[in-house]
């Protein structure tokens, strides 16, 4: 067990919590403000940098990832200086994956090469829609033509992009929904994230909702039938589902988050940033403060910015399910079998497998097509009592 998250690998995940406006569907740890002391905030990160890689000497670093908020929101000289401590704490593998999300607006896809020079080598931008009249609905301040041109300036610089898509939106019909779908397989992408539009607790669409002002959404037959769709059209052109949401060419998966699913080792740094950290044979979840300012006082002043928890075995084994039933590789039984003291629900495997919402080939478990449209009601079954 105290070696376990080497079948994962191990990660950077550093958060950025600033935006240029709150979409209404978010409910990430983001925030809206007029200015940010890049180099003040540079030095924090760095610094949080220092500390982690003091408790993780020795590791190979196999990806790093700006997640947030928007991160191409970020100065290239900040970028410069994270990626340079990086590098001067731990040895990266040699196909190791630094990623950034960026926001398709003109004035930050200027900023690419700056973030190539730093060390990126893939970006992840949030298009979400290649439709204008949706992307106001969405409170996007891109347009469709910003997003095409951010991406062909991207696909200039780096040779991995990625982008991502919301469908099952207001009065989105499944004909619209495949030919966007269709236009976005032939942008030469290699790596799509489609989510359906999901109304979240605390977030403006929430409101509206409850308000009675959220109208026009698919029903549940038309979103599952827009996720049937998706699946199929993928599929042929060769974007192949390897998890939930995302899908990729052959190679093309984004590593950083396998090492999510896969149950690997990964530091967060940055306000609201989660970590699972296991260190002398203890797997640990960390949480940091989320409010930007609180949590930038508290690393300046070296006072108490973060949570952590130590994961029982039971915890770990409901991770492993909820996580690796996302993939459609699904999860290694051998792993699961790891946990002596919690074994796997046999009886429930089994109903499941019987309903054709799972299988067990290979040593390996994971859910059907079937079983993913209903997948949040296939781990509650399987999760340890």
């Amino acid at each position: 067990m105290t070696e376990d998250w080497r079948f994962g690998g191990f990660g950077l995940y550093v958060h950025w919590p600033f935006c240029e406006a709150k979409c209404p569907y978010c409910d990430f740890n983001s925030h809206v403000t007029a200015h940010v002391d890049q180099t003040r905030w540079a030095r924090a990160l760095v610094s949080e940098v220092d500390r982690v890689a003091r408790l993780t000497q020795g590791r190979v670093l196999n990806s790093v990832f700006f997640g947030g908020g928007t991160p191409s929101l970020m100065a290239p000289e900040t970028v410069a200086a994270v990626l340079e401590a990086v590098r001067r704490n731990w040895t990266l593998a040699n196909d190791v994956e630094i990623t950034l999300e960026a926001n398709p607006r003109s004035v930050e896809a200027g900023k690419f090469q700056g973030f190539s020079d730093a060390g990126v080598n893939r970006v992840s931008l949030g298009i979400q829609s290649l439709r204008d009249d949706d992307l106001r609905r969405l409170g996007r301040l891109h347009s469709a033509g910003e997003a095409r041109k951010a991406f062909d300036v991207a696909r200039s610089v780096f040779d991995r992009v990625s982008f991502d898509l919301i469908y099952a939106r207001q009065g989105q019909s499944l004909e619209a929904w495949a030919a966007e779908l269709q236009e976005a397989m032939s942008m030469t992408v290699d790596h799509l994230s489609l989510y359906q539009l999901t109304i979240e607790p605390g977030t403006a669409f929430w409101d509206r909702q409850r308000s009675g002002g959220l109208r026009g959404l698919p029903d549940t037959d038309l979103a599952a039938d827009m996720y049937d769709m998706t699946q199929e059209m993928t599929a042929r052109a060769g974007f192949g589902a390897y998890e939930v949401s995302n899908h990729a060419a052959t190679g093309a998966e984004s590593r950083h988050n396998m090492i999510y699913w896969r149950q690997g080792d990964y530091a967060g740094i940055g306000p609201g940033a989660h970590g699972r950290l296991t260190l002398a044979g203890t797997r640990m979840a960390t949480e940091a403060l989320h409010a930007p300012g609180a949590w930038l006082h508290a690393v300046e002043n070296a006072s108490d910015f973060e949570t952590v928890t130590v994961l029982s075995q039971k915890g770990q084994l409901s991770e492993h399910i909820m996580m690796g039933l996302r993939l459609t590789e699904g999860l290694d039984i051998e792993r699961l079998e790891r946990f002596p003291d919690i074994p796997l629900n046999e009886q429930a495997v089994s109903e499941l497998e019987a309903l054709g919402m799972l299988w067990r080939r290979e040593g390996r478990l994971g859910a059907t097509m079937q079983g993913r449209l209903v997948l949040n009601s296939v781990i509650a079954e399987l999760m340890p009592d």
